[in-house]
């Protein structure tokens, strides 16, 4: 039996970015930072918040405005008269 097209999540919502990561994500991350002594508990830790990060809209138009002016091979006029 299929699902009804009116009660379909959409596709985006599963891979949202979430604010708070579960227990196990929290101790895989303090492992990572080397925070995590051997023998302790599970229960009571920190919460980690996962920061997203936005693009300003200046600084993204500048990263696409550099490319385009830096390949000016050829394009220099030659100083020698002939």
């Amino acid at each position: 039996m299929s699902i009804h097209s009116s009660l379909r999540t959409p596709t985006g919502v599963t891979a949202s970015l979430r604010n708070v990561l579960k227990r196990f994500e929290r101790v895989r991350h303090l492992m990572t930072q080397g925070a995590w002594p051997e023998g302790r508990s599970v229960y009571g830790l920190p919460k980690i918040k996962q920061v997203k990060l936005k693009v300003r809209k200046a600084a993204a138009k500048e990263k696409e405005e550099a490319p385009a002016e830096a390949p000016a091979t050829g394009a220099a006029p030659s100083s020698s008269s002939s």
